[in-house]
């Protein structure tokens, strides 16, 4: 396989506040113009777009394309199971939804300590092991959120493991919280292939600083700077896909034209990645990748990313725009009405103070 895979996590809206509004006629497109050019890798889980991401990728390539055509993956949503029998129910469902009868690449989603200690108590490794010699699944693995030494004590209890799914990108390679490279290692140990997640951080390595782009270009002049990030994770040894959650036809475009003939960065551009990465640190304020799963059981319905999104942008340009911030308020909570359970902090793979930083965004536009 060519290793951009089509992330089904953060596609076209046509109301960017209804995460059910899918723009089908732009992402048929995308689709169609992915395969036509060698790709074949869609990724997915049961939560995607408030649970909607499985049915429309059912809609735009495994009711129009014949199955040998394509390769699909999905998740087990840990963080929901409250008992063994959740997981036939879903993974059933799950089937349905996509209109598969098997998945090529099926994974425990995010791991970390809490999902960890559900997944060993609904034997959840065991279920994805016996779906695999049913059939229904051609490759078991899971996607991880945590320490390195966790990573580490998972792969040593289940060896049955095929492959890692890590956030890894330039940014968050030595950030103490993430810890890319230590996961990276960690997997690299237990000789398992890696999936790249978030190798763009959201686009905030697609839409970098002035000064970090000029870098970029007067290397490259003819490449993105999501090409740099993409290309940086593609050519780590033992990355065998780099996810890509793309968003419109132009993303598509993009990062297609430099992963067909994938080209891995040289030394010298390592080390023009490397003081690129120091621009952008100074720049971000919320690092916010706009995952979601904060969102999922926000009692007071909260759509933390748009707000966290909008303040970092707002601070950009020193412009608190209040109208545009009433916008994210229709249908949902406001910052100020977080009321400081911790759920959403429990859930974040990026490990903000997310309720520290509500209370600061409800400062600079509710005063």
């Amino acid at each position: 396989m060519k290793k951009l895979g089509f992330g089904f996590m953060r596609l076209p809206l046509l109301d960017k506040n209804d995460q059910h509004s899918f723009d089908t006629e732009q992402l048929i497109k995308m689709v169609d113009s992915f395969m036509e050019q060698g790709f074949t890798y869609f990724d997915t889980a049961y939560m995607y777009h408030q649970y909607e991401s499985e049915n429309i990728l059912r809609k735009v390539l495994t009711e129009r394309y014949p199955r040998e055509c394509f390769v699909i993956a999905t998740k087990l949503p840990t963080m929901f199971l409250e008992k063994e029998e959740d997981q036939v129910r879903i993974f059933d469902e799950q089937l349905q939804k996509c209109g598969v009868e098997y998945f090529d690449y099926y994974l425990l989603h995010c791991l970390d300590k809490d999902n960890y200690k559900n997944a060993q108590r609904f034997k959840s490794f065991e279920f994805i092991s016996r779906k695999k010699a049913e059939g229904k699944i051609k490759n078991i693995g899971f996607s991880f959120h945590d320490t390195p030494e966790l990573l580490d004590e998972i792969l040593t209890e289940h060896p049955e493991t095929e492959f890692v799914q890590l956030q890894i990108n330039y940014l968050d390679w030595d950030d103490v919280c993430v810890q890319s490279r230590r996961c990276f290692e960690v997997a690299r140990k237990h000789n398992k292939p890696v999936i790249v997640m978030e190798p763009v951080k959201c686009g905030a390595l697609a839409n970098v600083p002035d000064e970090a782009l000029k870098l970029f270009k007067e290397k490259q002049p003819e490449l993105s700077a999501a090409s740099w990030a993409v290309r940086y994770a593609a050519g780590l040894d033992g990355v065998f896909m780099v996810l890509s959650g793309m968003s419109d036809f132009s993303q598509v475009a993009d990062n297609t034209s430099y992963m067909c003939e994938f080209e891995p960065l040289s030394e010298d551009e390592h080390k023009t990645v490397e003081a690129a990465a120091d621009i952008i640190r100074r720049s971000i304020t919320i690092p916010c990748t706009a995952c979601r799963y904060c969102v999922e059981g926000c009692p007071s319905n909260i759509a933390i990313p748009e707000y966290f999104a909008h303040y970092n942008a707002s601070l950009k340009d020193d412009s608190f725009d209040n109208g545009e911030y009433k916008k994210f308020s229709c249908g949902s909570g406001k910052p100020s009405d977080c009321i400081g359970c911790e759920n959403c902090q429990k859930h974040c793979p990026q490990h903000i103070e997310i309720i520290s930083w509500l209370k600061r965004v409800s400062a600079a536009f509710e005063q």
